[in-house]
């Protein structure tokens, strides 16, 4: 990769960074247009893997950019040492680019509407937010689904979805024992 290629992977991640509303996951479509179809830079399964990896580890979920910044840095280099330098400058570069403007944004935002949260506006952003934050997540978890195989023809995975969303919304297991048994499904093959 070029020095204008890192560049442009910077500035991806920067204009990203204002549009994750919701959180990065929100972004994982256009980063998988980007990274996957238009760039080529990681493949579908890495970019599938690293969002599996950061949801499963613990800490923050937007571990996942790091990771894709890693594997576009891996994939560059190659093997040997010069591999992992650029893989480490791909993560710093991916989390510098979608962390700087959001955390300045909303350092900024958070401070202005805690002084006018009595404000009508205000009120009515966050409520307006809430349907925004949920069309996108559903719209991040369809790029997931559709990676792997046609989510329209996959009855299975839309019954677990389906269970899944029923047992969070009925009851008060906690969401980690679901992924759980989510993986162990997909790893019997199940789905």
């Amino acid at each position: 990769m070029s020095a204008a290629d890192w560049l442009q992977l910077l500035l991806h991640f920067l204009m990203l960074s204002l549009l994750a509303v919701g959180g990065a996951i929100t972004t994982a479509p256009e980063m998988h247009r980007f990274l996957v179809d238009q760039r080529h830079w990681i493949s579908d399964p890495q970019f599938n893997s690293s969002i599996a990896i950061a949801q499963a580890a613990p800490g923050p979920n937007v571990l996942f950019v790091a990771l894709m910044g890693w594997n576009v840095g891996l994939n560059a280099g190659g093997s040997g040492p010069n591999a992992y330098a650029l893989a480490l400058m791909g993560a710093l570069i991916a989390m510098v680019g979608i962390m700087l403007p959001s955390g300045l944004l909303t350092y900024t935002a958070t401070r202005w509407a805690h002084r006018n949260r009595d404000r009508r506006g205000v009120r009515a952003f966050k409520a307006g937010m809430a349907p925004l934050v949920v069309g996108l997540m559903l719209s991040a978890g369809w790029v997931l689904a559709s990676g792997q195989r046609s989510p329209l023809g996959d009855w299975r995975l839309w019954l677990l979805s389906a269970a899944a969303t029923l047992i969070v919304w009925r009851t008060r297991i906690h969401l980690l024992w679901l992924i759980g048994a989510g993986a162990l499904l997909g790893v019997l093959g199940w789905v």
